[in-house]
C-alpha cells in the first residue's frame, strides 16, 4: 500500500460492519491508527484485533453517538491513547423508513438523533483539539437520499439533507482554521443492511437484478468503493476540497426514473 495516511489518527463511527468496517480496514492498510466506534462491542473488538496485523495502533470503543457524554468519554480515551485526532469519519447511521402520517415519535427521534445529531456530537467533541493544532479532516457519510427523494423512505432523507447542510455550514465556518469538513453520499451499496433488505424481498435475486439494471454501470456498489472516496477526502491529497459532497451512486441520481 502507499501509506497515504502515514502517522495519521482516525476515529471511525459505525465501524463494526458495512461501509464503516471497509473504511477502517483501508485506513489501517494506509498507515493510520484507528479508533473503532460502534454500539456492537464484539464486532468492533474483532475488527480491532484483525487490524493490528498492519502494525498500527487500533482500539475499539463502545459508544452511542446519540449520547454526548458517551461520545466525549470515548473521544478522551482516543486522545489519551493516540495523543491527537487527525481524522473523523462519521459513518454510524440507521435506516428509518415510514409513512409520514403513521411515523412514531420515537422513530423520528431515533432517525434524527443517530443520523444528524450523532455526527454533530462527534464533531463538537473532536473540534477543540483540531482547532488547537489548526488541522483536522472530517468526512460525514450522508446518502443519495440527501439529493433525491425516494417515495416511502421518510424521514431518512430529512436527516441526510440535514447532514449535508451541516457539512457545508461547518466546513465554511472553520475553513480558515485548518479544518476541512466534507461528506460522501453513497447510493445502493452491498452492505449487510442491503443484503438483509434484498433477502426480505419476495424474489431476492430478481430484485437484485432489477436494482442493478437501474444503474448506468449495471452493477451495485461495494463498500470498498465508498472507502476509497473517504480515504481521498481524509488525506492531504484533498487539501483544497472543503464543504463539499461527493455522490457515489454509479450515476443513478443523474438519470430520470419513473
Amino acid at each position: 500500500m502507499s501509506a497515504r495516511l502515514h502517522n495519521k489518527t482516525a476515529i471511525i463511527t459505525g465501524a463494526g460492519s458495512g461501509i464503516g468496517s471497509a473504511i477502517a480496514r483501508l485506513f489501517a492498510r494506509e498507515g493510520a491508527s484507528v479508533a473503532l466506534f460502534d454500539l456492537d462491542a464484539s464486532a468492533s473488538e474483532i475488527l480491532a484485533a484483525e487490524l493490528k496485523q498492519y502494525g498500527q495502533q487500533c482500539i475499539a470503543c463502545t459508544a452511542d453517538v446519540t449520547q454526548p457524554d458517551q461520545v466525549q468519554s470515548a473521544v478522551l480515551q482516543v486522545q489519551k491513547t493516540f495523543g491527537r485526532i487527525d481524522i473523523l469519519i462519521n459513518c454510524a447511521g440507521v435506516n428509518v423508513f415510514s409513512d409520514p402520517l403513521v411515523l412514531k415519535e420515537e422513530d423520528w427521534q431515533r432517525c434524527m438523533e443517530t443520523n444528524l445529531k450523532g455526527p454533530y456530537n462527534l464533531i463538537r467533541s473532536v473540534l477543540p483539539d483540531m482547532l488547537a493544532r489548526q488541522y483536522g479532516n472530517i468526512v460525514n457519510v450522508a446518502s443519495v437520499h440527501g439529493h433525491r427523494i425516494i417515495p416511502g423512505a421518510f424521514p431518512y432523507p430529512v436527516a441526510k439533507h440535514g447532514l449535508i447542510g451541516l457539512t457545508r455550514s461547518l466546513g465554511v465556518e472553520y475553513a480558515a482554521q485548518g479544518i476541512r469538513i466534507n461528506s460522501i453520499s453513497p447510493g445502493l451499496i452491498m452492505t449487510p443492511a442491503a443484503e438483509a433488505w434484498l433477502a426480505s424481498c419476495p424474489d431476492p435475486q430478481a430484485e437484485r437484478e432489477r436494482q442493478a439494471a437501474l444503474l448506468p454501470c449495471k452493477r451495485i456498489g461495494e463498500p470498498d468503493e465508498v472507502a476509497y472516496t473517504a480515504l481521498f477526502l481524509a488525506s492531504d491529497e484533498a487539501r483544497f476540497i472543503n464543504a463539499s459532497d461527493i455522490l457515489i451512486d454509479g450515476g443513478r441520481s443523474q438519470m430520470y426514473h419513473e
